[in-house]
């Protein structure tokens, strides 16, 4: 089988290390983005196209830059916290201000009061008012040479192929419902930028830049959005229900669980287990006291005190993934790359999450000239089947699919993310789903647990590392 560069090898290929910033000397022909992806075989089409592989790059350029640096003049590592002072270029610090905009307008779309099943309805009108303002907003915080750059004769400006980016970021007015789609939406909003030089045009020392970008732009945002999921209750979307690793974000997981990865010198590939010394475990995410502590510093411990503040009952219980994965005996750097794995097959590779994505000219549907064709996996084999036009999914074929330039690990022998949910099994006798595997499944005696006869739930689950659904791979 033909093996292809993994996304951990991004970093370590010159052309690659950075998302490339395009000629803006000259016109550029933008594209009003557009959907793509209509049917669930065109992830695999996907898969191969340079937006696929762009997006890759810009995660890893924005993961390795909040990894610790060694210090090699006091000894300690220098690390990067949310709570920390930091000097921000002007574009970030335009883009904050961008993004209290978008939170003020909440202030005029109050909740509506009456009852309702799911997300409230009054999310319609805050969005109404963003699409309304959105131009306007663009044009006062968008750096200056992204502004300046010169349309073709075609007509289509830099704000039209930016603006559904940004929209997108924010969840969906016509489902009342927010998910890592719509994440993605946003990173690629702020790849967007980057593309036509508006954060650098050469490679930034030390990922200065990337790093002001995740502490500056991307946690500030997450913040507006976790506000308006909250204030409106927005539903999850796409979400696996319990079975899923979170709700509705992904990201912070990946940049969180590099702030705790051992320190690296600069040039370095990204440390791919251990922990910065001092860290806190990571089963600590099940412990409220030591979440309240570092969600102040960490976007990982952030997303999980987020989760706290939706959720209740034992952690183990309503994000048994989450927890599954704090058992990881190989430290942070395990569950960074971990991470980075899962968030390809289970973001970048499902169909309901990518359907909405649009491509324009910066985020491109053209194809990788070095995306080489690999067997189907069980993520890209296993799209939606046929549904008539009006359910909005099609057809999923179950042919050659591709595989993406970082996305398998040969050398480290590992094979594609398992969440407990995807293997293969046979159907009960009930003819429903498989059954999950829940993190306290492994027995040592080799059965199940039994359920306590008063109460009737399962005990929680005994001490000692949790299975992750990669823990075990070498």
């Amino acid at each position: 089988m033909e093996s292809s560069v993994n996304i951990l090898q991004l970093q370590d290929l010159p052309d690659t290390r950075s998302l490339p910033v395009v000629d803006t000397s000259r016109p550029h022909t933008f594209l009003k983005p557009s959907k793509r992806i209509n049917e669930g075989h065109d992830v695999p089409l996907f898969l191969t196209t340079r937006a696929y592989r762009d997006i890759g790059i810009f995660i890893m350029q924005l993961n390795i830059a909040m990894c610790p640096r060694k210090s090699p003049e006091s000894g300690n590592p220098q690390t990067w916290q949310l709570d920390g002072t930091y000097v921000l270029s002007e574009p970030v610090l335009k883009l904050q201000q961008l993004l209290e905009k978008i939170n003020s307008i909440i202030e005029e779309a109050p909740p509506d009061t009456g009852p309702r099943r799911f997300g409230n309805v009054s999310f319609r009108k805050w969005y109404d008012i963003l699409g309304a303002r959105v131009q306007g907003l663009l044009e006062t915080h968008l750096p200056e040479t992204v502004l300046n750059i010169g349309a073709s004769s075609e007509g289509t400006s830099v704000l039209e192929e930016l603006t559904p980016y940004l929209l997108g970021g924010f969840g969906s007015s016509q489902r009342l419902d927010y998910g890592t789609g719509h994440e993605l939406s946003f990173l690629a909003f702020l790849g967007c930028i980057w593309k036509l030089g508006g954060f650098a045009t050469e490679n930034s020392e030390d990922g200065a830049v990337e790093r002001s970008l995740v502490l500056g732009v991307i946690e500030p945002y997450l913040r507006v959005v976790r506000r308006l999921i909250l204030t409106y209750t927005l539903e999850p979307a796409g979400s696996h229900g319990v079975w899923g690793l979170d709700d509705h974000s992904f990201l912070p997981y990946i940049f969180g669980s590099s702030q705790y990865c051992p320190a690296i010198s600069e040039g370095d590939a990204m440390p791919v287990e251990g922990a910065l010394l001092g860290s806190p475990n990571p089963g600590d995410i099940a412990k409220k006291n030591i979440v309240d502590r570092e969600r102040r510093h960490n976007m990982y411990f952030a997303a999980v005190g987020f989760i706290n503040d939706v959720k209740t009952g034992p952690f183990w219980e309503h994000s048994p993934i989450l927890f599954d994965i704090s058992g990881v005996r190989s430290g942070w750097g395990k569950i960074n790359k971990g991470m980075i794995k899962m968030y390809n097959a289970e973001v970048l590779s499902k169909f309901p999450v990518v359907q909405h994505f649009p491509f324009g000219s910066l985020f491109s549907w053209d194809q990788d000239p070095n995306a080489l064709p690999v067997s189907a996996s069980v993520h890209t084999a296993n799209q939606p089947a046929s549904h008539p036009p009006s359910m909005n999914t099609t057809t999923a074929r179950p042919s050659q699919t591709t595989k993406a330039p970082w996305a398998n690990s040969q050398g480290a022998g590992e094979g594609p993310t398992a969440a407990p949910w995807a293997q293969k099994q046979s159907l009960p006798p009930s003819g429903g789903l498989p059954a999950t595997r829940a993190p306290w499944a492994a027995a040592s005696s080799g059965g199940l647990p039994t359920r306590d006869g008063r109460t009737g739930r399962m005990p929680p689950p005994p001490d000692g590392p949790t299975k992750a659904p990669w823990s075990n791979q070498k």
